[in-house]
């Protein structure tokens, strides 16, 4: 396993520098590191992003696979490991080829000690409600938001239960899709983008933190950067550096969001 070198760590954390954290199936440390804050439990919106050093968020191929590595998969790991519930945008889902959520031991079994689901959930934000037939029908059911004039609704309808389609009228209103996870038990949100997803969350204000992965590549073209799809954030969010590790030139950083 790929070991993770701690460069800036809180005060009085046991990973506090200079610490390596090495191979460790349970992800004791990491699971510390990227613990939701006790306030959470009123929701709390995390996203994980990948990103080359040229701000790509994607390789050639259009997909993040392709510009991560071991080092972001420990923490991506980790990280489902810790939510409720992942939130993905339907192209996302389509272009990474989604599925439902699962957890390996031994993180599964800690999670079923903490009284948790073996996984976490899966929902879908959805403008056209085209949702694949795998992900509807594979393991447990997504939670789909999408818009009463979508072209797909009626077959999410006919495919999903009741309690997991949720139609808003016009456009996906994601304020309500938070208080809708909050109130059926997941309020540990992990939103894995894609780009478009991430921006409009973040110019409604939705987002309480980010982990970006910045991979040691420079890759060109014409990619995505981690937040797309809107204008310019007036003001900017302004970010706090919660801790930084590193491997091989791979810098994982948890940025905690300073709402205004």
């Amino acid at each position: 396993m790929t070991s993770l070198d701690v460069l800036l760590a809180p005060p009085g954390s046991p990973a506090s520098p200079p610490t390596t954290i090495g191979d460790d199936p349970a992800e004791a440390l990491l699971q510390e590191l990227y613990a939701y804050p006790p306030r959470a439990a009123g929701g709390w919106v995390r996203a994980n992003m990948v990103s080359s050093v040229d701000g790509a968020a994607t390789g050639a191929d259009e997909r993040s696979g392709s510009i991560n590595g071991p080092a972001d998969l420990r923490v991506f790991t980790t990280l489902r490991a810790l939510a409720d519930v992942v939130l993905v945008g339907a192209g996302t889902v389509r272009a990474e080829g989604y599925r439902a959520p699962e957890i390996a031991e031994p993180l599964r079994s800690a999670r079923l000690a903490r009284g948790r689901s073996a996984a976490p959930a899966l929902a879908i934000v959805s403008a056209r409600g085209d949702v694949p037939t795998e992900v509807l029908r594979g393991g447990s059911p997504p939670w789909v938001f999408t818009t009463d004039d979508a072209p797909g609704v009626a077959r999410l309808r006919a495919e999903l239960p009741s309690d997991h389609l949720h139609v808003h009228p016009g456009t996906v209103d994601l304020a309500r899709v938070r208080t809708t996870l909050v109130a059926a038990g997941l309020p540990a949100i992990l939103t894995e983008g894609g780009p478009s997803l991430l921006g409009t969350l973040l110019a409604a204000g939705l987002v309480d933190e980010l982990c970006l992965t910045t991979s040691p590549q420079l890759v060109g073209g014409p990619a995505p950067r981690p937040v797309a799809g809107i204008g310019w954030l007036s003001p900017p969010a302004r970010l706090g550096l919660a801790h930084l590790l590193h491997c091989e030139g791979v810098l994982l950083g948890r940025w905690l969001v300073e709402h205004q």
